[in-house]
């Protein structure tokens, strides 16, 4: 289900709950004690019930320790369940993949439970499953993480099993030969579906070959023929470090007995000395519009991606952009898909988002659309983008203001939602009180600055048109559209073999 989709209902109940909360159905209590309900003639259908006030969050403390190794521990205390939430986030991704070794970063996350310490695969897996925990590996662009969610009473005997996964993985032969395998077979698979292939294929058109960010994290069929266990362990050993590194603790714990449990873990982890991140250049930024089709033939859909470079995560304009996406097509109300899904019924979805990273990633409005309406969806798609620059009213405005502000306080329900939201802290470097303020942040972005946003961010005359479908059916209402140049590609062509 889509995120938005999502909101969209937790955006639904709010409201229901708000009604019920300020008396819209109304129930009074008569003189004998007993509840009465008011009769259904006396409320007022002819509206919806007024929004309340966006709900204030407010994180929790966070105490910041350090362990004898230099390794700084975030904790926040929550003792509402008995559960601990336990993130070792490293700054490390796929933008430090080494050129000519793409992949590498993801590669190496992928095997650290497979096989750390004197443990097997199988081991680590039966471990964490007997002590009821969870105990996963990641990474992005940007960072690499190993969680673990456990109750409290067995986090002594976690641990272990988390400090050996990230910092002692064997980077097994055999295991690196089979998860290798799956990869591959998984990325020649997507080559025969048109919604997986969209997103590689507008990467690669809008930031190229050499650019790393032309290239998806788990890199190519190529690069993960060439990797050997040696290439994990060295990356393993140039960035997972305590000084590149921090350990996030959320949930039923006390420092005065959680600081011992994790220095006993993680304090003789002495991978020591600094780790220097180059960062990821700023792509070239496009000019003029360009339209390709990336040939499946026969295929059911035309998955259209159209967009460009975006913008760094760092951004000053961060709050507009959440606002102005939103609007355009972040949300199920959004102008695309009431367009495309709701009036003219072309796609299940149509959405935009802006993909925000340490160095500036893409902006993209896409959908999958019926085949036979390929070249009508485009001309949706670009009557929304260019109309996205005109002044946008206070109602539409406040309509998507509250829309995030309403449902910001539900990306903070569980421990391990925290602990996401204390990952992006220290990744991205947000003040402590960010979150605090986020509500505010939204509710303060007005007009112009929507405007301002959207003529700066939001140039549909030089954005680049990727449709992946069936080349013989689509291209000729494509090339009537006169959008600009078009070129036809395969998969195998712009993907490489």
């Amino acid at each position: 289900m889509r995120p938005h989709v999502i909101r969209e209902w937790r955006l639904a109940a709010l409201l229901v709950a708000a009604a019920i909360l300020t008396g819209v159905f109304a129930c009074n209590k008569g003189a004998s004690g007993t509840a009465q309900v008011d009769h259904p003639a006396q409320l007022d259908r002819s509206h919806p019930p007024a929004l309340g006030q966006a709900p204030k969050v407010t994180l929790p403390t966070i105490e910041k320790r350090t362990l004898s190794n230099g390794l700084p521990v975030w904790l926040v205390e929550l003792h509402e369940v008995p559960l601990v939430q336990v993130n070792l986030v490293v700054q490390a991704g796929a933008n430090d993949d080494p050129a000519g070794k793409f992949g590498v970063a993801s590669l190496t996350s992928s095997m650290l439970d497979e096989g750390a310490g004197q443990r097997s695969a199988l081991d680590i897996a039966d471990a964490v499953d007997y002590l009821g925990a969870d105990l996963e590996t990641t990474s992005s662009f940007d960072a690499s993480a190993i969680r673990l969610n456990v109750p409290v009473a067995k986090l002594a005997d976690a641990l272990p099993i988390m400090a050996d996964v990230a910092l002692r993985p064997t980077f097994a032969q055999s295991e690196l030969d089979r998860l290798r395998q799956e990869l591959i077979t998984s990325i020649l698979q997507s080559r025969d579906d048109p919604a997986a292939v969209v997103p590689q294929a507008f990467a690669r058109l809008v930031f190229g070959t050499t650019h790393r960010y032309g290239t998806a994290a788990v890199g190519t069929i190529t690069t993960l023929k060439g990797f050997t266990p040696a290439d994990l362990r060295a990356f393993h050993e140039a960035t997972y470090r305590p000084s590149n590194a921090t350990l996030i603790v959320a949930g039923d714990v006390q420092s005065s007995t959680l600081l011992p449990q994790l220095e006993k873990a993680f304090g003789g982890w002495t991978n020591a000395g600094p780790v220097t991140r180059t960062p990821v250049p700023t792509a070239t930024q496009l000019t003029e519009r360009e339209i390709d089709i990336v040939d499946i033939p026969g295929a059911a859909q035309s998955q259209i991606r159209i967009g460009w470079v975006g913008v760094s995560r760092s951004t000053p304009d961060y709050f507009p952009l959440q606002v102005l996406n939103t609007i355009l097509g972040g949300s199920f109300t959004s102008r695309l898909n009431q367009n495309l899904r709701e009036v003219h019924q072309y796609t299940y979805g149509a959405s935009s988002r802006f993909d925000m990273r340490l160095s500036p990633a893409s902006f993209a409005s896409g959908a999958g659309v019926q085949t036979d309406k390929t070249s009508e969806a485009l001309t949706e798609f670009f009557n929304e983008l260019n109309g996205i620059g005109k002044p946008i009213g206070p109602e539409e405005l406040k309509k998507a203001r509250n829309y995030i502000t309403l449902g910001f306080p539900s990306e903070f329900e569980t421990i391990n939602d925290l602990a996401g939201h204390l990952e992006e802290m220290v990744v991205y470097k947000l003040s402590d009180d960010y979150f605090n303020r986020y509500t505010a942040n939204i509710e303060g972005v007005s007009s112009p600055a929507l405007a301002d946003a959207a003529a700066k961010y939001i140039q549909p005359g030089k954005f680049k048109v990727v449709v992946v479908g069936d080349r013989k059916v689509i291209e000729p209402g494509i090339r009537a559209l006169k959008l600009g140049t078009v070129k036809t590609m395969s998969v195998v062509e712009l993907l490489g073999p």
